[in-house]
């Protein structure tokens, strides 16, 4: 995301390939940070069902191969595309690329890619080609995959760089919008939009991709556009859960972590986020290391233990009997949403470190604690919305009229009488009423279609 926001910055047209989604489907194929249309994806389906069918491709496969059409059709100058699972045999690796990143290497999909950190790097290092640069993000100073790394760029002649061997950053901190400032050897001060603790090292990767992008004559790219870049990088993107703190009282994180890797920096900054009850929701799916990412969670805190709605999750009861093993304290409950309204109720601090983080944000969505496209949620009172905001207005204004109809997520939406619309103050008291039926986590009666 932050590559595809710094050459957006540089006036360039840029596809965007990302997994998982949060949300949307859309959001995994953008166009300078525009979803592939609805119908775009409709028709794919209809125009080449009748090919890939009889082929029986996974899911993934048929979603790269409709955002390399579209990127196609728009007649982009870069894509920027995203590894889906290990890189040797993954769909993605038919292209030949300009730059290969491999940020990291954790214990994750080992069913898949291997039970060591040597066999892990193996299969990533599958994206490494002939003559192509390419940039290692960490090692976590494990010499046997370095090692992997090196030998595979050996063999195919392809230039590597270590970017831990290069310190871009000499000093980071953390601004009170959540978000970090850089001073940087090469490009000056650099204020990120993002947040969390993983960002230094995150950050210290990409401007080495960018150094080495900048000695390619075709891209023609300023430092002062790569810092416009890491400035708006949700913004121009969309991107969604780098430590995104969803409300602030009580205050609500949320992040996307899921593995050991990313779970190292969340615990970290945990520890280092003032508070005087910590609760946390979480859930994760059968295919991480469940045992490792449990022993590294503070064991003060007061879990919500829960499941994604997704095949892959762990049962909820599976789940909390592995954290009660590893001596955590918490109750089971449904689904992320009935979490988050309980955790409400008592928390100063409520992270939600669910490991399909997409599965937690739609679950608020659909709950109508978030709507739209309002991070915070409660901040705007939205056309879309709630049953909370429709209690709220029956509470306060018992007489206002409210219409009801389908909204396009199969929920509702609600909509005032225009002809007596609401003031900016009466929306502020709604806001402020909304706010505190969420903490009182009452359970709302239903409401009838007229």
């Amino acid at each position: 995301h932050l590559i595809a926001a710094s050459l957006q910055a540089a006036g360039y047209k840029v596809g965007l390939y990302t997994s998982p989604h949060l949300i949307d489907f859309r959001e995994r194929i953008r166009v300078n940070g525009e979803m592939i249309p609805r119908e775009r994806v409709v028709r794919f389906v209809e125009e080449e069902r009748n090919f890939f069918e009889p082929l029986h491709p996974s899911f993934f496969e048929l979603a790269t191969s409709l955002a390399f059409q579209y990127f196609r059709e728009k007649s982009i100058d870069i894509a920027v595309v995203e590894v889906g699972l290990g890189g040797r045999l993954d769909c993605t690796n038919i292209i030949q690329p300009d730059l290969c990143i491999i940020t990291n290497i954790s214990f994750d999909h080992i069913q898949f890619l291997g039970n060591t950190l040597e066999k892990i790097a193996g299969e990533k290092a599958g994206i490494i080609k002939k003559g192509i640069p390419t940039v290692i993000g960490e090692t976590n100073g494990h010499d046997g995959v370095r090692d992997v790394f090196q030998q595979k760029a050996n063999k195919v002649q392809a230039p590597i760089i270590f970017a831990e061997d290069n310190q871009e950053i000499s000093e980071a901190e953390c601004l009170p919008t959540g978000g970090y400032q850089y001073k940087t050897a090469k490009y000056g001060q650099i204020e990120g939009q993002l947040g969390g603790f993983c960002q230094e090292q995150n950050t210290n990767t990409i401007l080495t991709a960018m150094t080495i992008l900048k000695r390619n004559k075709w891209y023609r790219i300023t430092d002062e556009q790569i810092r416009k870049g890491f400035l708006s990088v949700c913004d121009k993107t969309g991107l969604m859960g780098r430590w995104q703190t969803l409300q602030t009282e009580p205050r609500v994180i949320c992040d996307t972590g899921h593995n050991v890797g990313g779970m190292k920096y969340i615990t970290s900054q945990l520890a280092k986020t003032p508070h005087n009850d910590l609760h946390i929701i979480i859930g994760m799916v059968s295919d991480k290391d469940i045992t490792t990412v449990l022993s590294m969670l503070p064991k003060e805190a007061e879990y919500y233990f829960t499941q994604a709605s997704v095949k892959r999750a762990l049962p909820v009861k599976d789940f909390a009997e592995k954290a009660r093993t590893a001596g955590l304290k918490g109750q089971e409950y449904a689904n992320v949403g009935i979490a988050y309204k309980e955790a409400l109720k008592y928390g100063d601090a409520v992270a939600v470190a669910s490991s399909k983080y997409k599965s937690a944000i739609y679950s608020l969505y659909r709950s109508g604690i978030l709507t739209g496209n309002d991070a915070a949620g409660l901040r705007t009172v939205r056309h879309t919305c709630s049953h909370v905001l429709a209690e709220a207005v029956k509470r306060l204004y018992p007489n206002a009229k409210l219409a009801i109809g389908p909204a396009i997520d199969e929920g509702f939406y609600y909509d005032f009488d225009v002809e007596n619309p609401f003031s900016r103050e009466e929306l502020d008291k709604i806001e402020a009423e909304m706010k505190k039926i969420i903490k009182e986590g009452n359970k709302l009666e239903k409401f009838e279609l007229p």
